[in-house]
């Protein structure tokens, strides 16, 4: 007779640590295993970047206030690629899974809405700012930057990087196909990120669209980015700072309402 006992249901307790880490692993595994194109592509993107207003200056050096506009233009470039790539991992990764029906294998598991967006949210920011230090290291190769203020470097890439990760989950959930996840970065992420000042300083825009400016979130990731480098900024940088909190808190409260919810994820 045998005297081995029934497998007994496993207590999970709060968290669901194991869950919560294999799904942030297979988010960072996604992007790593074609790093080419998710990390050296975006660096090459960026030095193409630099490279054309290095040529389109001729050789002059233009000023950006009291620095050197090339290196003005730097930490701009590189919070920029940091912010896109975070926004291209969450919403590929869910847009592929609805699309390719096997987002069920992540709905099943006991993971609750917190420990999803957590995965998620988390791989973004990984491949955001693995982008950020590459990219950094290949601009400063070409035009040294100093650093400022190291804290304003690392909390506005940390931020830059939660709020378009946060953002492509969100877009990806409501995405059907890959048009509309497409449609939402031409017309939302683009020139969000175009109209921020990453090439040029917003003190010489008219009056109003000074003030347009002022209300794109995109202005502070990068304003304050920035200052972190060469301790200039264009706006209020405490205001940045609640912008950016503010900002990825209601973000994260609709990521968090959509899982809950099931919106377009659960028939």
């Amino acid at each position: 007779m045998s005297t081995h006992l029934p497998p007994l249901p496993r207590d999970i307790g709060t968290v669901n640590w194991v869950g919560l880490w294999t799904l942030y692993q297979r988010e960072v595994h996604r992007f790593l295993k074609v790093y080419t194109q998710t990390i050296a592509a975006p660096v090459v993107t960026t030095l193409l970047f630099y490279a054309v207003f290095a040529l389109a200056l001729g050789g002059v050096v233009r000023m950006a206030g009291s620095v050197p506009f090339l290196v003005f233009l730097g930490p701009g470039l590189i919070v920029m690629a940091m912010a896109q790539n975070a926004f291209a991992n969450t919403s590929s990764s869910m847009v592929i899974s609805k699309v390719q029906g096997n987002i069920v294998d992540v709905l099943m598991p006991p993971l609750s809405p917190l420990e999803l967006a957590v995965g998620f949210v988390g791989g973004g920011v990984t491949r955001g700012l693995l982008v950020g230090v590459v990219t950094g290291a290949a601009i400063w190769f070409f035009v040294p930057l100093g650093f400022h203020s190291p804290g304003f470097i690392l909390f506005h890439g940390l931020m830059a990087s939660m709020m378009l990760a946060l953002l492509g989950v969100i877009g990806g959930i409501w995405s059907e196909k890959f048009d509309h996840i497409a449609a939402f970065t031409n017309f939302v992420v683009t020139p969000l990120t175009f109209l921020s000042g990453t090439f040029y300083s917003v003190d010489r825009l008219p009056p109003t669209f000074w003030w347009l400016a002022h209300f794109n979130p995109f202005f502070y990731m990068i304003d304050g980015f920035r200052y972190g480098f060469i301790g200039q900024s264009d706006g209020t940088l405490a205001i940045g700072v609640v912008v950016m909190l503010a900002i990825n808190a209601a973000l994260a409260a609709l990521l968090l309402r959509m899982l809950s919810t099931g919106y377009k994820l659960k028939a």
